[in-house]
C-alpha cells in the first residue's frame, strides 16, 4: 500500500512538472497577429495580418486524421528534416483548413524571411503566403474533434447570420496546446469574412 502511494505522488508529480512546463513553454512561443476589432457575446470578429505558413495537404475532412498526419510532416521539417538540417521555432496556433482535402499550416517565425527557409526533406511540404484577412472566431476548450469543430463551426456560422454579418466559404480550426498540455486547452474555429466588410 506505501509503495502504491509513493508511485501515485510521484505521477502527479511528475504530471504537475509536465503541466506547469507546457503553461510556461506556451507563453514564450510566436502567435499568429491580429487584432480586436469588435467583441460580440459568442465570438468576435479579427483582422489577422499578412503572413507566411508552411503547409501540408492531407486528403480526409477528418481532424483526426489531419491533423496527426499533417502535424508529423511538419514538425519534422522545423524539428531538422530540411537542406539545413536547421531548427525552427514552433509558433501557435496549428491552423487547419476545413474543407474536403485539409491543409495543416505552421506559420513561419517572422525574423526569417521566405527565401531564406531551408529545403524540406518532404516534397508534401510548400511554403504560402497568407494575405491579411478579417474573420470572426468562436472559441472552446477541451479536447478537439471533427464533431466539435463542426458544431462551434455552425454555431458562429448562425451568429454571423443573426448580426447580419456576411461571411466567405473559407473556415478553420486554429489549435494553440501541446499533445501532452490537458489543463486550459484551447481552440478556435474561425470563419473568413467578405473582403468589403467595414472595421
Amino acid at each position: 500500500m506505501k509503495i502504491a502511494l509513493v508511485s501515485i505522488s510521484v505521477v502527479l508529480i511528475l504530471f504537475i512538472i509536465i503541466q506547469l512546463f507546457a503553461l510556461k513553454s506556451q507563453n514564450n512561443i510566436e502567435t499568429y497577429p491580429y487584432t480586436v476589432v469588435k467583441k460580440y457575446d459568442d465570438f468576435e470578429i479579427r483582422n489577422y495580418e499578412a503572413s507566411l505558413f508552411s503547409s501540408v495537404t492531407i486528403p480526409s475532412n477528418r481532424y483526426e486524421e489531419a491533423s496527426g498526419s499533417g502535424f508529423s510532416v511538419l514538425a519534422g521539417y522545423i524539428f531538422g528534416g530540411n537542406s539545413a538540417q536547421e531548427k525552427i521555432a514552433m509558433t501557435s496556433p496549428v491552423a487547419m483548413t476545413l474543407s474536403d482535402s485539409m491543409e495543416v499550416m505552421f506559420m513561419v517565425p517572422r525574423n526569417i524571411k521566405k527565401e531564406d527557409l531551408p529545403s524540406p526533406n518532404s516534397s508534401q511540404i510548400i511554403f504560402k503566403e497568407e494575405p491579411a484577412k478579417k474573420v470572426a472566431a468562436i472559441r472552446f476548450g477541451g479536447w478537439a474533434n471533427t464533431e466539435k469543430i463542426n458544431a462551434h463551426k455552425e454555431k458562429l456560422k448562425q451568429a454571423l447570420e443573426k448580426n447580419k454579418i456576411p461571411y466567405t466559404n473559407r473556415s478553420y480550426f486554429f489549435g494553440y496546446n501541446p499533445p501532452y498540455e490537458v489543463a486550459n486547452r484551447k481552440n478556435e474555429v474561425i470563419i473568413e469574412l467578405e473582403s468589403g466588410l467595414r472595421s
